[in-house]
C-alpha cells in the first residue's frame, strides 16, 4: 500500500478526449510535498509516512512545530498529514513526491472538507418532506415534526436528524479517474467533482476498491535533485540514466549511491 499526497484544489475545467467527448475535470496542484517523518512498528505501533504540503512563514509556525521541521531539514509547511503504508512502501525523510506518483487512467480516492452552507432547516439539510401546505397547518409548513420520545427515555437520541449546520464536514469521494498529468505545473486533472472549496486542501490516494496499475511507480514517484522526476524502482545502486534537458549533467547523488547522467 502506497502513501497518498496532499494537493490544493484550484477549481474545475474541462478537457476533450480523442473522440471529442467533453470531460469535466477538477484541477489539483502539488506544492512541495515532502516526507517530514515516518512511523515504525517498533516505536509507534504502526507504519505510516507523514507528508508536509506547501510553505508557511516561520513567524506563523509554533515553536514545537519549528523543531519538527528543523529535524526533518525542511521549511515550515502549511499542512501535515499521515498516510498508512505497507513496510515496502516506506519513504525516506526529505523525499519529494511529484505528479508522476499517479498514472493516467488510475482510480483514486479523494478526501476533503465540504463547503459550509451555514444553518439549514431539515428539509434542505436532510430532504424532509415537511408538513402539509394547508388543512390546519399554521406557520409549521417546513418544520421537522416530533423529535422526542415518551417518558422512557424522555430525551432526544444523539444523531437525530434535525436542523443545524450544513456542510463543513469531512467527505470522501471514491473511484475518480486521473485524466491528465501536467508535470511542468505540478497539476493533476481528475474526472468529476472533488469535495471542498477553491484553494482547499485535499488528500489524494490510490483507490481502495481498485487494483493499483502495473505501470504506477512503487513505492512512489519522486523528484531527484529537485530537477527531474523518475520512478523509484528505476533507481539502481550503480547508475541512473535520465533523459533531461537540464544543463547540469554530472550530479553526484549520495542518497542513491551512484551517478546521475543526462
Amino acid at each position: 500500500m502506497r502513501c497518498g499526497v496532499i494537493v490544493r484544489k484550484l477549481g474545475m475545467s474541462r478537457v476533450f478526449n480523442d473522440i471529442g467527448e467533453h470531460i469535466p475535470v477538477t484541477v489539483l496542484r502539488l506544492e512541495d510535498v515532502e516526507v517530514i517523518s515516518t512511523r515504525s512498528k517498533e516505536k509507534d505501533g504502526y507504519l505510516a509516512v507523514q507528508l508536509g504540503f506547501g510553505t508557511r512563514k516561520a513567524k506563523h509556525t509554533t515553536k514545537p512545530m519549528r523543531g519538527v521541521f528543523a529535524k526533518a531539514g525542511v521549511e515550515p509547511k502549511e499542512r501535515l498529514a499521515e498516510f498508512v503504508v505497507s513496510e515496502d512502501a516506506l519513504l525516506n525523510v526529505g523525499d519529494k513526491i511529484s505528479v508522476n506518483h499517479f498514472v493516467v487512467g488510475q482510480k483514486v480516492d479523494v478526501v476533503g472538507t465540504s463547503q459550509g452552507k451555514g444553518f439549514a432547516g431539515s428539509m434542505k439539510r436532510h430532504n424532509f418532506g415537511g408538513m402539509m401546505a394547508s388543512h390546519g397547518v399554521s406557520v409549521s409548513h417546513r418544520a421537522h415534526g416530533s423529535t422526542g420520545n415518551s417518558q422512557d427515555p424522555g430525551r432526544v437520541w444523539k444523531g437525530k436528524k434535525m436542523a443545524g449546520q450544513m456542510g463543513n464536514v469531512r467527505v470522501t469521494t471514491q473511484n475518480l479517474t486521473v485524466v491528465k498529468l501536467i508535470e511542468d505545473d505540478n497539476l493533476i486533472l481528475v474526472q468529476g467533482s472533488v469535495p471542498g472549496s477553491k484553494n482547499g486542501i485535499i488528500m489524494l490516494s490510490d483507490a481502495y476498491k481498485h487494483k493499483l496499475p502495473d505501470d504506477a511507480p512503487f513505492p512512489a514517484g519522486l523528484f531527484i535533485n529537485n530537477s527531474k522526476v523518475v520512478k523509484v524502482e528505476e533507481i539502481t545502486a550503480d547508475k541512473v540514466v535520465i533523459n533531461s534537458d537540464t544543463e547540469n549533467n554530472d550530479v553526484k547523488s549520495d542518497k542513491l549511491g551512484g551517478d546521475v547522467e543526462a
